[in-house]
């Protein structure tokens, strides 16, 4: 057995009583301080401490009055704070978990899909459209275009189709090989237009409806002495419906698609057809031109002057 003999533990009410007393020291502070400025006035802190418990009901003796004031001076059954440091930090933000560990874990989730969604479907998704675009550029554009300049070499009858398309085509696959999408695609138009062009069947007709022009003149701007006569014209399909073409306007120079147009004729057409009108108010010769399947232009059965206007 060993010589060494343990020191008995002091009861646990005499501890809970002697940190008690701390307590009530800790709360009265300025008491304790005045007090403990002095080693002799030890004794009349206890008295008065002592009085303190007995007001109260409590009986406390000396020994456990001297073990608390003892304890205050010696710091002991106080607890001092850790320094700051970043271990005490993040203690902290462990044990506040609660508190931010659901908002903070909600925003990296959040943040988690973003990112995922971002860098896994998005991303991905506009590299492929991107890809798709690239494809269609360089190799589906210039395709298109051989296709329709093919179309157009079968069916014109005409050699000026053929050079137009040419033309077209070998801009549209230069401006197709230089990434120029909006250039490759105009080029396509170009040519979807001429081979459209080519394939319109249409006669040229003098208007001759009640309420409707069929003639006018006018005075140009930049000769006042002179004067220009145009006729009234509509296309007219195979199933007698009228089309809407695209006309140059010759005093705006502006491009106009309309149903009908004055087509600029020399003045013994405007009075001839004039004439024709007047007689019975119908006009028997009103076939001004035809344009037939494969070629480009009408071919004209009266003489005409080629300017025409959109607006009179």
């Amino acid at each position: 057995m060993s010589d060494v003999t343990a020191k008995p533990a002091a009861p646990l009410d005499e501890i809970m009583l002697a940190m008690d007393v701390v307590d009530t020291l800790r709360h009265r502070q300025d008491l304790a301080t005045r007090e403990l400025d002095g080693v002799t006035r030890e004794q009349q802190l206890i008295d008065k401490l002592r009085a303190i418990y007995h007001q109260q009901g409590i009986e406390v003796t000396d020994d456990i009055l001297k073990a608390g004031v003892s304890a205050l001076a010696e710091s002991r059954f106080v607890y001092d704070p850790p320094k700051p440091s970043f271990g005490t930090t993040l203690a902290r933000l462990y044990t506040s978990r609660g508190k931010w560990g659901r908002p903070v874990v909600g925003v990296v989730v959040a943040l988690a899909v973003f990112l995922g969604g971002y860098y896994l479907v998005y991303k991905p998704y506009q590299a492929n459209i991107a890809e798709q675009a690239r494809i269609e550029l360089v190799e589906g554009l210039p395709a298109q275009m051989d296709a329709i300049y093919q179309t157009i070499f079968e069916e014109t009858k005409v050699q000026q189709a053929v050079v137009q398309a040419e033309d077209w085509r070998t801009r549209g696959k230069a401006y197709a090989a230089e990434g120029n999408r909006p250039q490759a695609e105009a080029a396509l138009g170009h040519l979807t237009a001429l081979r459209d062009q080519l394939r319109q069947q249409y006669t040229l007709r003098v208007v001759n409806r009640p309420g409707v022009q069929s003639g006018v003149w006018t005075i140009p701007q930049v000769n006042t002495a002179a004067t220009n006569y145009y006729i009234i014209v509509e296309a007219i399909d195979p199933d007698d419906q009228a089309l809407s073409l695209p006309i140059l306007n010759e005093e705006t120079g502006q491009t106009e698609t309309v149903a009908m147009w004055a087509l600029r004729v020399p003045e013994s057409v405007y009075n001839a057809v004039a004439a024709d009108k007047q007689d019975d108010g119908i006009i028997q010769t009103n076939e001004v031109g035809r344009k037939s399947d494969g070629f480009l232009d009408v071919e004209y059965l009266m003489p005409t002057l080629g300017g025409a206007l959109t607006r009179w």
